[in-house]
């Protein structure tokens, strides 16, 4: 090539987030297995806990998943095409505003109150028609749901509060089901079989992927895995049940070798004790790594962890590689943070936070690639 020539455009993809579809699909058959003979609905609230909704969504409708929830309006409107079939529930109800959009892109609302309720049955009312709905009922979570004062009053006065709609799924949620010897569970479950007596007969669902690993008293009709669906462990105190879905990576973009008395990064928080092998890697902050993993946490080159030294910046995050053979060393060379080797509960752990904000943190800068096996989409 001439050097007059311009050089052909290429992207350096700095940083990665290989999505196995693969193993989000084990990871299905896997809560079919523990939660027989429930049916198993997929949760890809949140873009699919930040791993693309659609492809998730896809690929898990593609195994027979027929059910999606998810919490905005918009997540459901955007989620319709690529599973056409499918009943999408919404989490966030049906304030009145939203009822034209649920009703053109045939959503089915969680209603969460006496209020939403009458909203609904009074667009089924206008329509001439009978809507479908799920029912949330508060069994202690205390955020959204029909509180027991609401849940009386609709036991009392179902035949018109409900007239015009067809309670195709009545459901709670589970406070501490990462937690199996809480007695919340016990407690929470025996309030929805309470509340499921008083209500017209429709199929139920307490679980999420915690509640399932619980046994087969919390499963009902329908469970609800997220967290499982994407590999992380929804009970930290026992072996993860399913397979590592995500793996993270960002490339080598420097290494040098620093003497004793210096220091790594912002703050000088990181003292070089000795002769120290360092490498600059293009992931931080802004990519959504967690501040709270700087001098604390590790990342993995060809399967062995090495320690991150000094703060976590916008861009960069500074590891000691001392121990790693220089051949591995290389420019451009990858590094994982969360994958085989730094599983994503224990990357969760270090930063002191859940893996779901873990996932959902993560941003749009880093390149989203699927895989299906060995096929890269």
């Amino acid at each position: 090539m001439d050097r007059t020539d311009p050089l052909p455009e290429t992207i350096f993809e700095a940083a990665r987030l290989t999505v196995r579809l693969d193993a989000i699909r084990a990871n299905y058959r896997q809560c079919q297995l523990l939660g027989g003979p429930a049916a198993v609905a997929g949760v890809v609230k949140a873009d699919g806990y930040g791993l693309g909704a659609g492809a998730v969504a896809r690929t898990l409708s593609e195994a027979g998943c027929d059910s999606f929830f998810v919490a905005r309006i918009e997540e459901g409107i955007a989620l319709r095409p690529i599973v056409p079939e499918a009943r999408i529930f919404v989490l966030d109800g049906a304030p009145f505003a939203t009822v034209p959009a649920l009703i053109n892109h045939r959503l089915t609302p969680v209603l969460n109150s006496l209020s939403e309720i009458a909203n609904w049955r009074e667009a089924a009312r206008d329509a001439q028609g009978q809507f479908d709905t799920a029912i949330h009922i508060d069994t202690g979570m205390n955020r959204l749901g029909l509180p027991p004062e609401e849940l009386g009053v609709l036991a009392r006065e179902a035949k018109t509060r409900l007239e015009g709609l067809r309670i195709v799924l009545a459901m709670s949620h589970l406070a501490c089901a990462d937690d199996p010897a809480s007695k919340m569970n016990a407690i929470q479950r025996d309030r929805f079989r309470s509340a499921l007596a008083m209500l017209p007969p429709a199929p139920a669902s307490l679980a999420s992927s915690g509640g399932i690993l619980l046994g087969r008293d919390y499963v009902f009709d329908m469970v609800r895995p997220g967290l499982g669906l994407y590999g992380g462990n929804p009970q930290t105190g026992r072996a993860n049940p399913f397979k590592t879905a995500v793996q993270l990576t960002g490339k080598i973009l420097q290494t040098r070798r620093v003497d004793r008395g210096e220091s790594v990064g912002y703050g000088a928080s990181f003292r070089i004790e000795r002769p120290t092998t360092l490498a600059t890697v293009a992931l931080g902050y802004a990519d959504g790594l967690m501040r709270a993993i700087g001098n604390r946490g590790k990342a993995a080159i060809a399967g062995r962890a090495v320690p991150i030294a000094g703060r976590v910046s916008m861009d960069l995050i500074t590891l000691d590689v001392s121990a790693v053979p220089d051949h591995q060393l290389t420019v451009g060379g990858e590094v994982e943070f969360i994958g085989d080797t730094i599983s994503l509960d224990e990357m969760a752990a270090v930063a002191g936070t859940a893996p779901y904000e873990i996932l959902t943190s993560l941003s749009a800068r880093v390149a989203r690639r699927y895989t299906d096996g060995a096929i890269a989409r």
